[in-house]
């Protein structure tokens, strides 16, 4: 095998390596997204669990984050909490940081 082999597999596997970084990452920050939701709405612990789990469903109904946006502040909103766009963006942007700093604490 020839450096530039050993190269291209290391490449490779950092490449594997960082998109399972970042699909974990998006999902932990998803769960944290839909925990501060269902508290913000006052659901128990078991609607908690339910709902967390469909607003991560819901990050792969399209591509992007506006379909999870687009349900959280229906169901915030139909739950007659007072919220908008920006407040929603704000938790997201949050929460993908914490998600990283709980993953890498993990390791």
């Amino acid at each position: 095998m020839t450096t530039f082999d050993d190269r291209e597999k290391a490449f490779e596997a950092k490449f594997a390596h960082d998109e399972e970084m970042a699909f974990r990452v998006m999902a932990r920050r998803n769960r944290l997204l839909g925990e501060w939701a269902a508290a913000r709405m006052g659901l128990t612990p078991a609607e908690t669990d339910s709902y967390y789990k469909s607003v991560v469903q819901a990050d792969f109904e399209a591509g992007g984050d506006e379909d999870m946006i687009r349900k959280l502040i229906g169901d915030l909103t139909g739950a007659g909490v007072d919220t908008n766009d920006g407040e929603v963006r704000q938790a997201m942007a949050e929460f993908a940081v914490e998600a990283r700093r709980q993953l890498l604490e993990a390791k």
